[in-house]
């Protein structure tokens, strides 16, 4: 329904992007930035999700124009205990697609990344959150995170986070799902 299609993405706010809601590895993400290209995207997004991932559904979210991708690494007990083993950058991309991390994060406000991974924590924890997993946001020119996506599981890239905390983050998720306390878990 284009109607439905422009309405939302005048609630959201040109730059908008269109996304596969079935697939991933930024297959069918297009920005658009007018009404006009907006329509065009959407079929073309439409199309190359129903090849790729046997389903046209999409949709759009605030598109940020050069952002950052932060990612903060999580691990929880059955205890209500939720800690964050810092933040990877994974600015660096192709098509969507990661090419480098960096932990810590470079050049970011220390202060606004600690306080945003401590709300993290503290709201998984409120939630039951109890294993690992990895919270992924953009920063956009002014600083400011949005939420992007959490995935509840442990990502290919937890080796950075492992070189910085010497956390075995496998054996961590292990002891998290046997029962462990995580203060038992990671280093004092």
């Amino acid at each position: 329904d284009k109607d439905a299609i422009l309405n939302a993405a005048a609630a959201i706010g040109y730059p908008v992007l269109v996304k596969p809601a079935g697939g991933g590895g930024g297959i069918g993400m297009m920005p658009a930035r007018s009404p006009e290209e907006l329509l065009r995207a959407v079929e073309r997004a439409a199309a190359l999700c129903e090849r790729a991932f046997g389903t046209a559904d999409i949709y759009l979210e605030r598109f940020v124009e050069r952002p950052r991708h932060i990612e903060f690494q999580i691990l929880g007990d059955r205890y209500g205990n939720v800690a964050h083993l810092f933040e990877r950058d994974c600015s660096v991309q192709r098509r969507y697609q990661k090419m480098i991390e960096e932990a810590p994060a470079p050049a970011v406000d220390r202060n606004a990344i600690d306080a945003t991974a401590a709300r993290l924590a503290d709201k998984l924890a409120t939630a039951g959150y109890d294993n690992i997993g990895t919270v992924e946001m953009l920063m956009d020119a002014g600083g400011e995170l949005a939420f992007l996506e959490m995935n509840t599981r442990l990502q290919v890239e937890h080796g950075v986070t492992e070189e910085i905390t010497g956390v075995d983050l496998v054996r961590a998720q292990i002891r998290s799902a046997a029962g462990d306390r995580l203060a038992d878990i990671l280093p004092a």
